[in-house]
């Protein structure tokens, strides 16, 4: 199930204006660099940014994401034709022989479904070489991020050239142990359409995260911080056996 923020053309052709600061990525820029990866698989690559970032620096990109509506907007954009688009998930990827795997952003949470998220650990495995790198973050629990997931937090209106003004707030709908959900809704001027989004992330601790990689054939090397949301954060670094 993809959800409309990513999957509606509308409002995947929305979604950069409406979240344009994207220094949450510099770190895994960094970490690429640091992994010496020339061959990267970015796992949720939404509507590609990441992936061009990567591609801007002459890096092999295979970006795959499940909502064809993102993956239409990665493609359309300049330097598009530079990384493989795959509209589908990591538990059933083509031969691949990766240095780095990702999940930016809130890729990892939201694969909520166990047997997905297995699947995922075991997709991105078997595509890394021996020895190669899997990054990615999930919020801390202990944070409850989602306290502040309020219209009165959230609202904003944003004027996006060719579209016009979108209000877009979110409210929280429910928290049941692990499982959050909450709802964005979208309200454009310039016709009175409102849309909706509701999404459903799932909060791991750490020592559940750390024991799935092990099972999967990862030695976890390292859990940081997220340089732009300390204490907020764990960014996980395994290694492929």
């Amino acid at each position: 199930m993809v959800d409309d923020c990513f999957g509606h053309p509308r409002l995947a052709a929305i979604y950069d204006p409406l979240d344009p600061d994207r220094g949450d990525l510099d770190a895994y820029l960094r970490m690429a660099e640091d992994f010496g990866a020339r061959r990267v698989l970015d796992i949720g690559c939404g509507t590609g940014v990441f992936a061009l970032l990567l591609a801007d620096r002459g890096i092999e990109v295979v970006g795959v994401d499940p909502a064809q509506a993102s993956v239409d907007v990665a493609r359309a954009k300049p330097g598009g034709e530079r990384v493989r688009w795959i509209c589908g998930d990591a538990t059933d990827l083509p031969p691949l022989r990766v240095d780095l795997a990702t999940m930016t952003a809130n890729v990892a949470q939201a694969i909520v479904d166990p047997h997905v998220w297995q699947g995922t650990l075991r997709g991105a495995r078997e595509a890394l070489r021996p020895g190669g790198h899997l990054v990615f973050e999930t919020r801390d629990p202990a944070g409850r991020a989602w306290e502040e997931w309020t219209r009165d937090n959230s609202y904003r209106v944003t004027e996006i050239a060719g579209v016009g003004p979108v209000e877009s707030w979110v409210r929280l709908i429910e928290v049941s142990g692990p499982l959050v959900t909450f709802r964005w809704t979208y309200a454009f001027a310039a016709d009175g359409q409102v849309l909706t989004s509701d999404s459903t992330l799932r909060f791991r601790e750490r020592e559940e995260v750390e024991t799935d990689l092990i099972a999967h054939g990862f030695s976890v090397q390292e859990v940081r911080d997220a340089p732009d949301r300390p204490g907020k954060e764990f960014v996980f670094l395994a290694r492929r056996s």
